[in-house]
């Protein structure tokens, strides 16, 4: 069995929902992955290079030998029309190899972003099973002509692939009436990265500290962290992690930023919390997240707090989530969310929601096995 996966993220990058779903497909089946890098799917724009300034510092583990990786070449010109004649000229070699890697009968193709070249890939192996993982709504990404675009290839992919999968409850309503077989496979988080040991409840003594562990984009949410480090002035509001969008100025003095991190010093870094904030805002971008944040948090026992957006507007009777819908309501919930203690177990936690339960849930290898038999 092998998989032929094109991401929606670099390889080198923090290891994230495509990472682990290659890795869990590996050790379910042992079948060598054909792991294809994304390329600029729009015209590019000034905020790119602080993601190429966060990628650099935020590395995944070395390539195992399981995985061949292939870097496709293209001019940044696919919202244009006709942009797959001119980069198929660049795609040769990517096309070829993908068409010899499934050559063998139990073969699956994995869409983790909707391109040019993933409907060149589905149509040349247009007998392979198939499926797109809808991760994040893609077009909100997007602006103008590059959101058409997205939008119209989004659209094509679903219809190509054999069956979709998504994240959230907002495109499980989105892609309703797309008439394929449709799974939920929420957001999950990895059981390795635990630490060895972990606290629950308030450390005693010292000041309390509400953290958050991440990168720093367009979806941050900037005033709330400001009211919250306002009304909590002896309190630290520390923030791990890549800035791509730089905050605003004047901003109270207990709020502290960290360096980015490897995977396994963030959860370390979150073990050292009080509460962990969620801070995004509410807009068609975080419409459709479901924050693996939420999940890290949880499995540490780490009371949270967080603006009622995407996933977590569903989350608020969750055992130690706070949610805040306006700026009157965080001091309130800050204050109960300090107060919060867990009285479940959290190993019960991490076995529901570890990303192999996620994956196993969805049912995507025993229908090859039907298929195979």
């Amino acid at each position: 069995m092998k998989l032929i996966y094109l991401s929606p993220v670099p390889w080198s990058s923090f290891a994230q929902r495509p990472h682990k779903f290659v890795q869990w497909f590996h050790e379910r089946t042992g079948g060598e992955v054909l792991w294809i890098e994304p390329y600029p799917t729009r015209f590019p724009v000034l905020a790119d290079f602080g993601r190429l300034r966060a990628d650099s510092v935020t590395q995944c583990s070395e390539l195992p030998q399981w995985i061949q990786r292939v870097c496709p070449r293209s001019l940044p010109i696919e919202p244009l029309p006709g942009s797959g004649v001119v980069n198929r000229l660049f795609w040769s070699d990517v096309l070829e190899q993908a068409k010899e890697f499934g050559r063998e009968k139990n073969v699956l193709i994995g869409v983790g972003k909707p391109s040019v070249l993933a409907l060149q890939v589905l149509s040349q192996l247009s007998g392979v099973r198939s499926f797109y993982d809808a991760m994040d709504d893609f077009p909100a990404f997007y602006y103008g002509l590059s959101r058409i675009a997205m939008c119209k290839r989004e659209r094509c992919v679903v219809e190509r692939t054999g069956e979709l999968f998504v994240s959230s409850s907002a495109l499980r309503e989105r892609w309703s009436g797309a008439g394929k077989r449709m799974t939920l496979v929420p957001n999950g988080l990895d059981k390795n990265m635990m630490p060895d040991e972990f606290r629950a409840g308030r450390r005693g003594g010292g000041r309390v500290v509400f953290g958050y562990v991440g990168t720093i984009g367009s979806w941050f949410d900037w005033e709330w962290i400001d009211t919250l480090a306002m009304c909590r002035p002896n309190d630290e509001i520390r923030l791990i992690g890549p800035v791509c969008q730089s905050p605003p100025d004047n901003l109270p003095e207990n709020i502290t930023f960290c360096p980015p991190c490897s995977h396994r010093e963030a959860m370390e870094a979150m073990n050292s919390f009080d509460v962990g904030l969620i801070p995004f805002k509410r807009n068609q971008l975080t419409s459709s997240v479901d924050p693996i944040k939420f999940y890290e948090y949880r499995a540490l026992q780490l009371p949270i707090l967080s603006t009622k957006f995407g996933e977590m507007g569903f989350r608020e009777c969750e055992p130690g989530t706070f949610l805040t819908e306006t700026r009157q309501d965080i001091e309130i919930m800050a204050e109960a969310a300090l107060k919060h203690t867990y009285g479940e177990d959290s190993g019960l936690f991490l076995r529901d929601n570890c990303w192999e339960a996620r994956f196993e849930a969805s049912g995507l290898l025993g229908g090859l096995s039907e298929q195979s038999a």
